[in-house]
């Protein structure tokens, strides 16, 4: 059982930086492809970025493109989501994914395992 843990989230204001963190454990996080989601309220869950097993493959939805980066600490289990000059429309419940196909090269992924999430609020 892979158990996923977000952190890192809180609130700041329109043009600061976050970083996220999600620790995993209980599975073999170094071949596992890694997402990040947001969701808020009333709206479908939305897709952040991806990336693969060893850090060689990466994907970003559009309106985070240049402003946000992934990375992964395999040794550390723990992926990361780097957020710089936040905007109020960043404002969302954040979650990290997991899809434990070994080594799945992507760039698309079945995720199927998920964490609780944690909330970032930017103010204008």
């Amino acid at each position: 059982q892979v158990q996923l843990v977000e952190s890192g989230g809180g609130l700041v204001q329109a043009g600061d930086s976050l970083r996220l963190s999600c620790a995993a454990s209980g599975g073999a996080f170094s071949t596992y492809a890694m997402g990040w989601f947001r969701q808020t309220p009333g709206k479908e869950r939305e897709f952040v970025g991806s990336i693969n097993w060893n850090g060689s493959n990466i994907r970003y939805a559009n309106s985070v493109k240049g402003r946000f980066t992934i990375s992964r600490d395999n040794a550390k289990n723990t992926v990361y989501l780097q957020m710089n000059n936040l905007k109020p429309a960043d404002t969302a419940v954040y979650s990290c994914a997991a899809d434990t196909f070994p080594r799945a090269s992507g760039p698309f992924y079945d995720f199927n395992y998920w964490g609780q999430g944690t909330q970032v609020t930017v103010s204008s």
